[in-house]
């Protein structure tokens, strides 16, 4: 093993580049030489940057001998891109106005550098760069990220804590309405398929409490519609479950859900009602839960009366501490989606 000092300012430069360096190549030498400064031994520096014992070897060598000006230079045999040489201004100008097809992206390229390649040679620098063909995702109009974020840090977050440290029960809570009608999915397929739709359009309403840390969901169910009622049944059943312990239910701002009755029984039962910023489904744990559902007994699956259609659901929801438990595991972890105001296209 060789001993190799690093000083703060190298440790610095070393720290930026592993993650931001427009080379893969450079990348993964400086991820080789920031586990050296933390000590890591050679075979576990090797794992952990994805790199053969032998580079590991000869980047600590490069630096050894050349520090890290060494280190970051790029073999000369080794063809690079003229396409670097302008990868600060690609970098801002897909930042802010990320294309939709190579073709667009090899365009723009041209435009801004007066370089001419191909879609293929794009995509493979467009990936080196770090950009993926990512599908843009959805967040309601009027959410704001900086309330949101200000929600986590200062009243979700807490609550979390103390249920993990087994102080407090943490409980999500909303309603998902399935409504008996085909739920489209995707199959790998020859030809396109088709799957019947049941007759009559009803609906089998589920209002849920999901705990934080345990999975355990709480249900109350009906064939009509949830209000205050619902919500007031589904409160009584959690506090019994902990009679004397400390309980908080995080909920969304639906008016059955915020009313008088059901703020007076949550005091009187000495449980916290913890509501949602408006417009904030992705911090509500339970949503994952109802997309598993559709996923699992649902999706491009026929019921032909709507008894087997509630006993579907009803099964997969009573299944979720047995069959499903694993995938749940993963799924129901305690982190939430926070969006970026960067990340928000405004075009």
């Amino acid at each position: 093993m060789y001993n190799c000092p690093f000083s703060e300012e190298d440790k610095k430069i070393i720290s930026q580049a592993r993650f931001h360096d427009p080379s893969p190549l450079i990348r993964r030498r400086m991820s080789i030489l920031w586990y050296k400064s933390l000590g890591y031994p050679h075979h576990d520096i090797a794992r952990l940057s994805d790199a053969c014992p032998n580079m590991v070897t000869a980047t600590i060598r490069r630096y050894q001998q050349g520090g890290i000006a060494l280190a970051r230079k790029r073999q000369p045999y080794r063809p690079e891109s003229e396409l670097y040489d302008h990868y600060d201004r690609i970098k801002m100008h897909f930042t802010n106005h990320p294309p939709a097809t190579l073709k667009q992206a090899a365009s723009e390229i041209e435009k801004l550098t007066g370089i001419k390649r191909s879609p293929g040679s794009v995509r493979m620098f467009l990936i080196a760069i770090g950009m993926y063909r990512r599908k843009v995702g959805m967040i309601p109009g009027k959410a704001d990220p900086d309330q949101q974020e200000d929600f986590i840090n200062n009243k979700l977050q807490p609550a979390l804590d103390e249920a993990v440290a087994g102080k407090r029960h943490v409980y999500f809570v909303d309603a998902a309405h399935f409504v008996l009608a085909p739920f489209l999915g995707f199959l790998w397929s020859f030809t396109r398929l088709f799957i019947k739709a049941p007759a009559g359009r009803k609906r089998f309403n589920v209002l849920g409490a999901l705990n934080a840390c345990t999975h355990e969901i709480i249900t109350v169910t009906n064939d009509t519609y949830i209000n205050s009622i619902s919500v007031c049944a589904l409160l009584r059943q959690v506090a019994a479950r902990h009679l004397g312990e400390a309980i908080t239910l995080v909920l969304d701002n639906a008016r059955y859900q915020k009313c008088r009755l059901v703020t007076e029984l949550a005091q009187s039962l000495n449980v916290e009602l913890l509501y949602l910023p408006p417009y904030s489904p992705n911090l509500n744990l339970i949503e994952r839960l109802w997309k598993f559902i559709k996923k699992k007994v649902l999706y491009s699956k026929y019921y032909e009366n709507f008894p087997e259609f509630k006993k579907a659901i009803s099964n997969c929801l009573s299944d979720t501490h047995t069959t499903y438990r694993n995938e749940l595991e993963t799924l129901l972890s305690l982190k939430f989606q926070r969006f970026e105001k960067s990340q928000i296209l405004s075009i």
